[in-house]
């Protein structure tokens, strides 16, 4: 089963006219762009003033290691089991990771999920 890895920061969710005045030298954040929005999640130390939309209160686990192209169902069922307990996610996937951002309030109670359906959760107890 897969490890789940606990990332101690603070994350914001923003929509955006521009990134203007972000700083992308350092920390951990995800941009997203379509032909409809632009959107960025960061430290919410970091997060931009001036936004369209902002969520603040979000944590993140990280799936450990690099996960193969080839693979397929690794998302699906973490976001089932947690669907199931009435946890919302937001999950955001690079080239070699997923990552499944929780809001603060949820976090303790998705470990336990987890960890119940057999996935090792790093997560400060």
């Amino acid at each position: 089963m897969l490890t789940l890895q606990f990332l101690p920061q603070a994350l914001t969710v923003c929509k955006l006219d521009s990134l203007d005045g972000f700083d992308t030298s350092g920390g951990l954040y995800f941009i997203g762009r379509t032909d409809e929005e632009l959107s960025l999640v960061c430290e919410t130390a970091r997060a931009p003033r001036a936004t369209l939309a902002r969520r603040d209160g979000w944590r993140a686990f990280r799936i450990a290691g690099t996960l193969d192209f080839s693979l397929t169902g690794i998302l699906a069922p973490i976001a089932t089991l947690l669907a199931r307990a009435g946890i919302g996610i937001f999950a955001v996937s690079t080239y070699n990771t997923d990552y499944v951002l929780l809001n603060d309030q949820d976090l303790r109670r998705a470990a336990e999920v987890l960890e119940g359906a057999g996935y090792a959760v790093n997560f400060p107890a």
